[in-house]
C-alpha cells in the first residue's frame, strides 16, 4: 500500500502540505516499535486489525516508522498487554480495555459494558461525544493513551453445554466471560472467569468451564467451540459494540514527532473501519456453516434479559457511588447513548426491521 493510497483510503485528511511534501517524511527519524496483542495469530480479524494498523503506519512513512506485531504470549501473556505498555516493555499494546477492570472498572468503558452502546453509538461517543477525552484522562494514570483501533460489532452470547431456560440456570455456572461483565454474571449467581482466547477451547473441552463467550460466528468457529458445546446463545448483551484499543506508552507517544502521531492516529482509525467491515463480511457465512454442522441457536429469553439488565444497572450504580472516574465516564456514555437510541428507533430500526421481514424478496 502506497503512502498516499493509505491516507486516501483511511479518509483521515492529513494536512495537504504534509501529504504533498514527501520531504517531511524523509526528514523523520527511523523508528522500530513493538506492539504486543491479546490475540492469537489465528484470528485474522483481531490480530489482523493490529497488523493492518502496523502496515498502514509503515506505508504512510515510507517504512521509516515500523511496528512489529506480536501475538499474546510471544512477549507477555495476552492479558498483560496494558501492563507491558504502561511499564515500557513494549511501546504499544492492542487489546480490549475491559480485561483490566481488576485495576479499575473504568477500563470497561474503553471496550463495552453490559447493555451499553452498539457499535455505531460507541464510535460516535468516542470520536464526537467526549468519550476519547474522558477515557484518556483516566488512562493517564497508567502512563498510556488509547486509540480506537477496532470494533467487533454486537457479539454473541456464547457457547453452553446445556440449555439456559431461566435465570436459575446461571447459578453456579462456570462461565468464561471477558472482563467487567463477569461481575453481572456473579450478581446472578454465576462463576465468571477470564481466560485468554487461545486457552478457552481446552478449558471448555476438559469441563473446567461450563460455557464460554468470545466474539461471534467467524472467530468462534476458528477457535472450535462448536466441537465441545452445541448450544449457541444470542445476543451478547454485555458487548453490544465492543471497542478495541491500541494503548501507547505515554512517554513514547510524547517523544514522537507530530507527523508520526498523526499517522498513528489515522492508522488506528483505518484499522477500526477495516475490522468492522471484516466482521460484517465473514460472520454471516460462518453462522450458516455452524448451524449446518449441528449448532443449536438460541435466544436468551426476555425474562433472562430483563434480570441481567436489572443486575447490570444495579452494579453500575453501586460502583458509581464510590468510584469518581467510573461515574464520570459512565455519565458521559449514557448522555450520548440515550438520545442516540431514540434516533435509531425512528429511522434505523424501522428500515432494518422492514428489510429483514422482506429478505426473501431480495434477488440472488
Amino acid at each position: 500500500m502506497k503512502r498516499r493510497q493509505f491516507i486516501k483510503a483511511a479518509g483521515v485528511g492529513l494536512a495537504a502540505s504534509a501529504i504533498a511534501a514527501p520531504a517531511i517524511a524523509q526528514s523523520m527519524p527511523e523508528l522500530k516499535w513493538r506492539m504486543t496483542t491479546s490475540w492469537p495469530k489465528s484470528l485474522d480479524t483481531l490480530f489482523g486489525g493490529a497488523e493492518v494498523m502496523a502496515k498502514a503506519v509503515a506505508a504512510a512513512t515510507d517504512n521509516k516508522f515500523q511496528i512489529q506485531t506480536f501475538a499474546g504470549g510471544e512477549i507477555v501473556p495476552g492479558l498483560q498487554a496494558l501492563d507491558a505498555t504502561s511499564n515500557g516493555t513494549v511501546e504499544m499494546g492492542h487489546t480490549a480495555p475491559y480485561y483490566y477492570f481488576g485495576k479499575d472498572p473504568t477500563f470497561a468503558f474503553g471496550a463495552s459494558v453490559a447493555f451499553g452502546p452498539n457499535q455505531r453509538l460507541n464510535q460516535g461517543w468516542y470520536y464526537n461525544g467526549g468519550g476519547r477525552q474522558a477515557l484518556d484522562e483516566f488512562y493517564k494514570k497508567y502512563n498510556v493513551i488509547g486509540l480506537l483501533a477496532g470494533n467487533t460489532g454486537c457479539q454473541m452470547g456464547g457457547w453452553f453445554r446445556k440449555e439456559i431456560h431461566s435465570i436459575d440456570d446461571l447459578k453456579g455456572l462456570k462461565f468464561r466471560i471477558g472482563g467487567f461483565p463477569g461481575r453481572v454474571i456473579a450478581k446472578l449467581g454465576g462463576v465468571p472467569t477470564s481466560i485468554a482466547g487461545g486457552d478457552i477451547y481446552p478449558a471448555l473441552e476438559k469441563g473446567t468451564i461450563d460455557a464460554a463467550e468470545w466474539v461471534g460466528p467467524y472467530d468462534d468457529e476458528k477457535l472450535g467451540f462448536y466441537k465441545v458445546a452445541k448450544h449457541y446463545y444470542y445476543p451478547g448483551w454485555w458487548e453490544g459494540g465492543t471497542m478495541l484499543h491500541c494503548f501507547v506508552n505515554l512517554d513514547k507517544w510524547n517523544s514522537l514527532p507530530k507527523y508520526y502521531q498523526a499517522v498513528v492516529e489515522h492508522a488506528a482509525a483505518y484499522a477500526n473501519s477495516w475490522m468492522i467491515a471484516k466482521y460484517d463480511e465473514l460472520n454471516p457465512a460462518a453462522l450458516r456453516r455452524l448451524i449446518a454442522g449441528g449448532t443449536q441457536l438460541h435466544a436468551f429469553s426476555p425474562a433472562i434479559m430483563d434480570a441481567c439488565l436489572k443486575a447490570a444497572h444495579e452494579l453500575h450504580a453501586e460502583i458509581s457511588q464510590t468510584n469518581a472516574s467510573f461515574k464520570k465516564v459512565y455519565d458521559s456514555m449514557n448522555a450520548f447513548m440515550k438520545p442516540g437510541y431514540s434516533w435509531f428507533q425512528v429511522a434505523e430500526l424501522n428500515y432494518d426491521s422492514y428489510m429483514i421481514r422482506h429478505l426473501s424478496t431480495i434477488p440472488g
